[in-house]
């Protein structure tokens, strides 16, 4: 699979996050206006290989006006809820929530946005990135925010109760500081974009490492309890490619998807020149039932 989207005259599409819904995929991904600022693209798949654009979610709230991206989406109960973050903001940014039936149409939060951690000792109260995953009886939400220099990014966590609105309060910071943050070499002054499955009683989560095309490589790590993540490698569980390779500046910002046969894809981000051009891939995982 290699997907991109032009629409904008230039080769880009980022950030993905895949869905099945009523027979047919979903992909929602950041996408590029003419200005530069960021849209929530809308892609459609029948087999979750080959892509059709459908559109973009339209921009309707005030802290939306800056543009909006990088979403995390999940199917509870039929629906779709869309975590997706405002843009252009800085240490501003944060967490959206929108709710469809069909996978195109979504009534927003009036509350937007819903979440962002407190501002203090560990983090400057930027969230960014976000990823949701069912694990218990909570709904975590996992996301990027940097510290109060705003100068190195790291990966917070927050829960709410399964069943709640998912709106503003009902998501509360599941850890004070950061679950994970750059440690290893390649990960850079940057651990960002948190991609979680809840598999045989564990949360497995891959993260993009290192900031883009540094190059950003993807790495995995593991929790027992949804909350303190173990790396399961030093080194990158998906590195970026060689030279002259579609993603050799960098395979980034993954999303892990479990499908209806139960086969699972990490899709994720690739450039091969250093972020003048982004597609979007897949590949087949294994991981513990």
């Amino acid at each position: 699979m290699i997907f991109t989207d032009n629409t904008c005259g230039t080769h880009k599409a980022k950030d993905p996050a895949v869905v099945y819904l009523h027979g047919r995929y979903y992909m929602y991904y950041s996408r590029f206006a003419e200005n530069g600022s960021l849209r929530l693209g809308i892609a459609v798949s029948c087999d979750g290989d080959e892509w059709r654009i459908h559109g973009e979610l339209p921009l309707t709230q005030d802290c939306e006006k800056n543009g909006i991206g990088a979403p995390g989406a999940v199917v509870l109960n039929g629906k779709v809820h869309l975590f997706y973050q405002t843009y252009g903001n800085g240490a501003r940014d944060a967490i959206c929530h929108a709710v469809s039936g069909n996978g195109i149409d979504f009534i927003k939060d009036e509350a937007n946005p819903v979440f962002a951690p407190r501002a203090g000792s560990w983090s400057c109260g930027r969230a960014i990135d976000a990823d949701v995953c069912v694990f218990g009886d909570k709904l975590y939400l996992y996301y990027a925010t940097r510290d109060p220099r705003m100068k190195i990014q790291m990966v917070g966590c927050a829960a709410a109760p399964l069943g709640s609105a998912y709106t503003r309060g009902d998501f509360t910071e599941a850890f004070d500081g950061a679950i994970l943050k750059p440690e290893l070499p390649w990960e850079g002054e940057c651990i960002e974009a948190p991609a979680a499955i809840a598999r045989g009683g564990r949360v497995y989560m891959f993260y993009g490492g290192s900031y883009n095309c540094a190059p950003q490589q993807i790495g995995c790590a593991v929790s027992d309890d949804g909350v303190h993540f173990t790396r399961v490698s030093l080194m990158p569980f998906l590195p970026n490619g060689a030279p002259g390779e579609w993603n050799a500046s960098e395979s980034g910002h993954p999303y892990v998807f479990e499908d209806i046969d139960g086969e699972v894809y990490l899709y994720y981000q690739g450039s091969a020149d250093n972020g003048r051009s982004w597609y979007l891939s897949r590949k087949k995982i294994s991981l513990p039932i």
